[in-house]
This record gives C-alpha cells, structure tokens and sequence, in this order.
C-alpha cells in the first residue's frame, strides 16, 4: 500500500508540474527578416532602446501588453527588470527626450502578424508559438 501511495503522489507531483511550465520566451523576427542571431547583451540594449540596430541591421521592437506571460518571462529573465523598473525606466527616458517605450500589442499572435509584415521589427513570443512564420534570433 505505501509504495502504491509513493507511485500515485509522485506522479501527481510530476503531472503538475508538467501542467504549470511553460516554454518560455524567445525573440523573433520575421522568416524573411536579414535579422540574424543575437546574444542576450544586445536584445536587452535594443528593448531598452540603448541599441537601434542588430548586426548593422535597423530594429524597431515591439512589446507585449502588462500581465502577458511572455512579456513577463522575457522581462523577469532576460531584461532582469520588474514591472515596477519597467515604468520607472520609460518614465524617465520619456521625460527627458532621450527615448520611446515599444510600440505595444496585444499577444504573440499580433507579434508574429506585425514581424511578418515589417522586416525590421523584433519581438518576443512564448516559444511555443513558434512557427514557419517567424525566425528565432534570440533564445535565452
């Protein structure tokens, strides 16, 4: 009996945590963007809007609304920066002239829509999402 207990608990453990992960975020330009592969340094410069191009390419980066997962993935861990730093950077940029926050769209649909449509535009999507569509540059 306690080892049918032992196998039942453990493959509930298991299951859960299989149900609460997720892929996680990767950054995405559109399959035919000359965008090529990027490090971590010069993402979070160009999301920061410290970097205006990658790899003598122009970028325009485009963000996730608050509360998205992936936003939240992206920002947690690759950018390192809470959403409370988040405003708190724009805010002062913005304040001062010295830069623009992301244009911002509702989810990892309208992302690969808009990195499609314009072969400058960078994104982030949850890696799940990834499809022929998009080209992964970046992948924490």
């Amino acid at each position: 009996m306690k080892n049918l207990t032992f196998k039942l608990l453990t493959a509930l453990t298991l299951a859960s945590c299989f149900a609460l992960t997720h892929a996680g975020s990767v950054v995405v330009v559109g399959k035919g963007s000359p965008i090529g592969a990027s490090n971590e340094s010069d993402v979070v410069k160009a999301f920061l809007g410290k970097k205006k191009d990658l790899g003598g390419v122009s970028v325009i980066p485009l963000d996730q609304g608050e509360g998205n997962p992936a936003r939240n993935d992206f920002y947690a861990n690759v950018v390192k920066k809470s959403e409370a730093q988040l405003k708190s950077y724009w805010s002062r940029l913005i304040f001062t002239g010295k830069g623009q926050a992301p244009q911002v769209v509702g989810g990892d649909a309208e992302v690969k829509n808009m990195v499609a449509t314009n072969p400058n535009i960078i994104g982030y999507i949850d890696e799940s999402a990834v499809d022929g569509s998009v080209k992964v540059i970046y992948k924490p």
